[in-house]
């Protein structure tokens, strides 16, 4: 499956997390997430790279919305329980 960088961005504003928070939850280095998240396109990097950032977003409760028509995006996972 191919990322979009602005799938991570969204994602880390959705969870309140910084690039630091990412780079933690992914077990990078922070230069590594910022170097990503500079470009534009399609996230790039090495798929190993790609992998832990994706694991550690979806592990917190993303999940990833992938061009359908109405373009690609980001949304919260249902907890599953109910609100009072």
């Amino acid at each position: 499956m191919i990322h979009d960088i602005r799938q991570i961005k969204a994602a880390r504003a959705l969870l309140g997390w910084s690039q630091d928070d990412l780079a933690m939850a992914a077990e990078l280095s922070v230069p590594t997430v910022k170097r990503l998240e500079a470009s534009d396109g399609l996230l790039g990097g090495r798929d190993q790279t790609v992998e832990k950032i994706v694991n550690a977003i979806t592990s917190a409760g993303v999940d990833f919305i992938f061009e359908n028509g109405g373009g690609p995006g980001v949304r919260l996972r249902r907890s599953g329980k109910s609100r009072a």
